[in-house]
This record gives structure tokens, sequence and C-alpha cells, in this order.
């Protein structure tokens, strides 16, 4: 089959090893100029790690892995820690394994089959498909014609918008937003990664090797902004934490508004009844995206490109089963990593100061009335 493929992360680059590998002639576009890495380490977990055993990189990815979740700590306004998450409320199988996102982009590209085309500055403009195959507009004016497009192109996927329709009929907000940015200010000597609670919000510091990361979460209803508008989302963070001096809260905020490569998004679901339509299929979060709370958003990646090559290898004559066959594998694994994101969430930014306290409380064993409470500590 002659496939392309819209996106270059971690989705992308995986159904394209795999379909590659497999026999097909498969194109990815990607709209930027580079591999996309920015963002936080990822989690490879449970039957993920099969599948990457089965790519040949679990071995490169246990090389390169990373203990930044396991050095977290929740810290008061002066810094001191109070309690750490726990592992077994984050993770789901006796291996998990941390990544930074930089290292898997980077193996995954380099497991390209010859047989894959990786075309950079190049986006679907539009798309027309009939019984026999797709015809694509590109962004630059080209068209070519392809018997099945993926759409791996993330929660803001152009493939799913021109496939099925507006992007708001099909999210579902969680009533959240995350924001990461480079963080030049961190202390090399801090053994721990510290997250900093006040009321409904996280700021924190993730450090991993030589790079560190201003970290913010914050519970919010759905805010109308232009995702591509790198100004009006600085404008949401100092909307959020400008008025909030205590811990190094100012510190991290000046950072974020000052990075060029800052992400924020809403931390959102993506559910739809089916991820195909014709000769479109979807994966990864533009399929079913379970958002950053729930920690699963890269072994979906995984599973959900290595579902649909082996569906498309069985089923070589009937490509509707094929996909639906596709969609019947990958489904119980969406639905479980869709419902861990909302615990998660409660989990790092406790909506009240009370709260805090007892989730603090908990972690550490200690009765929740026996703390002196992080806005007393802070006054």
């Amino acid at each position: 089959m002659r496939i392309l493929v819209s996106g270059a992360g971690v989705a992308g680059l995986s159904a394209a090893i795999d379909l590659g590998r497999a026999g097909n002639e498969v194109t990815i576009v990607e709209r930027a100029n580079h591999l996309r890495v920015n963002g936080s380490p990822i989690d490879i977990r449970g039957t993920a790690l099969d599948i990457a055993a089965e790519m040949g990189v679990l071995e490169r990815i246990r090389d390169s892995r990373l203990d930044m979740s396991e050095r977290l700590q929740f810290v008061d306004a002066s810094g001191t820690p109070l309690a750490a998450p726990p592992a077994e409320e984050v993770s789901d199988s006796a291996e998990d394994l941390e990544i930074a996102r930089e290292d898997l982009a980077r193996l995954l590209y380099e497991a390209l089959p010859t047989s894959v085309t990786l075309v950079f500055e190049e986006s679907i403009g539009e798309l027309e498909q009939d019984a026999d195959g797709v015809t694509v507009r590109f962004s630059s004016g080209g068209r070519e014609r392809y018997d099945l497009v993926v759409g791996a192109d993330g929660l803001h996927s152009r493939t799913r918008s021109l496939t099925f329709g507006p992007e708001r009929d099909l999210l579902r907000h969680l009533g959240f937003y995350v924001a990461l940015a480079e963080f030049p200010g961190a202390r090399d000597d801090d053994p721990i990664n510290p997250m900093y609670n006040f009321p409904g919000h996280l700021a924190g510091i993730a450090k991993y090797r030589d790079h560190a990361l201003a970290v913010f979460q914050f519970r919010a209803p759905w805010i109308e902004y232009d995702h591509h508008d790198l100004e009006a989302q600085r404008e949401i963070l100092r909307d959020h934490y400008g008025r909030h001096r205590q811990w190094r809260v100012p510190e991290l905020l000046e950072a974020a508004c000052a990075d060029p490569e800052l992400y924020f998004d809403s931390v959102s679901l993506i559910e739809m009844d089916s991820w195909h339509r014709g000769r479109v299929a979807l994966v990864g979060d533009a399929a079913h995206c379970a958002s950053p709370l729930s920690g699963r958003g890269t072994s979906l990646a995984l599973t959900g490109a290595w579902f649909l090559s082996e569906a498309l290898r069985e089923y070589p004559a009937d490509l509707e089963r094929a996909l639906a066959e596709y969609e019947d594998r990958q489904r119980p694994h969406v639905t479980r990593a869709q419902a861990t994101a909302g615990p998660g969430g409660d989990l790092m930014l406790p909506a009240t100061q009370e709260e805090i306290d007892a989730r603090n409380a908990r972690l550490s064993g200690q009765p929740a009335d026996s703390r002196v409470s992080v806005a007393s500590r802070a006054t």
C-alpha cells in the first residue's frame, strides 16, 4: 500500500516504522521543520513495553532511562519536602520506563526503514477520498494519491478535523491546563524535583540530565484562545500565576514567558466512537488523547501504531475489516488510560488548601490534622 502519515511525533514515527517494515511505501509529513521534542520526559508501560521489544527499540530505551519522576517531591512554600507521589498510584506495570522525549524521537527516527520518506515543513491541506484511495492536497500546493492516510497529528489534529468534523465536537475538557518551559535557573545541587501547590495550582521544577523544565498545572474551565498564539498562552499563565509570590513561582513564570518554545495546552480527552472513516485512520492523541495526566499517551501511541500495522497485514484485501480490528484491539487500552486522567489531576493539584494538606498527610503517613498547612508556613 501507498500510505501517508501526518505527524512525526511518537505515534507517527512508530506507525511509519511498523507500516514500512510490513512492506508498505510510507511518507511522513511534519508541519514543523524539525522533530517535535519539546515537553517533559515520557513513560512507557504495560503492553507498550512488549511492543517496543518487537520493534527492536526496547533495549535502547532502557539504556536511555531517566529517574526524573522518581525524584519528584511535593514541597511547601519554603521548599521543604513534604511527600512523594507513590509509584503504585501512577504506574500500571511491573516495569515503567521513563525516557526523554528527544531521546525517544531520535531512536525512532533512526529505526525508520529505508522505504519511509520523511518530509518536514509540509502538512495536509485538503483530503478527498473515494472507494479506491485518497487524494491529498498539501499546504505546499502539491497533490498526491494514497491508499491510506494515517492521522498522527496530535490533540489538535488537522487530519481528524478534515475527516470527522470540528475538534470541539470530540474534545472533553477535564478542567485543567498544563505548561512546560525551559528553566535555566535550576539549582544543580538540589537532588529532588520539587512540586509546589497552592489551591488549584502546581508549579515545579523537573530536572533530568543537564535539562530543567518549569512545570505548571492549574484548574480552570475552558478558555477560548488560539493554540498557535504564544503571547495568548503567556498571558493566561500570567493571569493564573502572576499574583502568587511564594516559593519560586515568580522565577518560574519569568522563564516560561521568555521561552520561545513554551508548551501550553488544555488537559483534555478526545472521545470518538470510531477512529477511521473510509481510507483515513487516526492513531495516538489524534484518535484518543488521554491527556498528560494519564501518563499513558506514549504507550497508547506505540500500541495503536502496532495494532494498526498488524491488522493491515492480517487483512490485506479487506481494509474496513483491518481498521475495525485495529480499533477492537486498541480500545481496551484507551478506555483504561483515559479513566486515569481525572484521578491524576486530583493527585497533582488539589482544589483547596485542606485537600493539599490531606494529600500530603496521606502520602507521608501522618494524620491530616498533625500538619501545619502550607499557607500557614508561608505567613
